[in-house]
């Protein structure tokens, strides 16, 4: 499997630089890529006419469920929701960490796995299989991708859970990240940073806003950190 990622930690910016224009937009990435952000984190959904768009949550303001809309309806709507094509247009070489929602307990659940179908065929057709990373909460869809495309790097999300186990569940699934929640992985660093490093899986918390613990966990030897304040992340690295 190809690895996109250096040796360096790095620093991802949730949803784009979030707290500098609004999240998952076109101005958010293309300021997460000025402040020096290595990659972005981003959130896929799709339309009923199988489009992708970068939105964090199934319904939007003024719209609805986006998988009940057309993307036409979507654009004239919100012309601020981009596409995923539009955002990779705008990222140059970063790393994009693409999120796959529509679980399956999401109001717009894909149990046929057509996003990640979509979202491989993409990177694909981008050349962009070196500089991704497809990730979820929901474990069919990162199986599907992996099934799909072994060339693109998957990632498992994980929140409220110890992450040591699931290091080997990784793993044992195939997926080089793992992708857990601040809090649990400051819990167990140590013992989780061993397991990765025996295991060889990348490890990736969110969302890490705290310069102090930025810190600890570069220091650990994390490989990334996905914040919402990318130029802090940057400062303290």
């Amino acid at each position: 499997m190809v690895d996109p990622v250096p040796p360096t930690a790095l620093v991802v910016a949730h949803r784009g630089a979030c707290r500098r224009a609004p999240e998952n937009t076109l101005d958010a990435f293309r300021i997460a890529r000025e402040l020096g952000a290595d990659g972005v984190e981003l959130d896929v959904h799709r339309t009923c006419d199988d489009a992708l768009v970068v939105h964090h949550d199934a319904e939007a303001a003024t719209i609805g469920t986006l998988v009940d809309r057309t993307f036409a309806e979507v654009r004239a709507a919100r012309p601020d929701i981009p596409t995923l094509a539009e955002v990779f247009g705008v990222l140059g070489d970063l790393l994009v960490n693409v999120e796959i929602k529509c679980c399956a307990w999401d109001p717009d659940p894909d149990t046929e796995h057509r996003v990640a179908r979509a979202v491989v065929d993409l990177v694909r057709e981008l050349g962009a299989t070196d500089r991704v990373v497809v990730s979820s909460f929901d474990l069919g869809h990162i199986d599907a991708a992996r099934a799909l495309a072994p060339e693109i790097a998957t990632g498992f999300l994980v929140h409220g859970h110890d992450p040591v186990p699931l290091v080997a569940r990784c793993a044992e699934w195939g997926h080089t990240w793992l992708h857990p929640d601040w809090g649990n992985l400051a819990f167990h660093l140590d013992a989780c940073v061993d397991a990765a490093r025996t295991a060889g899986i990348r490890l990736n918390p969110w969302t890490v806003d705290d310069p102090e613990v930025i810190r600890r966990f570069f220091d650990a030897g994390v490989d990334a950190v996905i914040t919402n304040v990318p130029e802090v992340a940057l400062a303290v690295r």
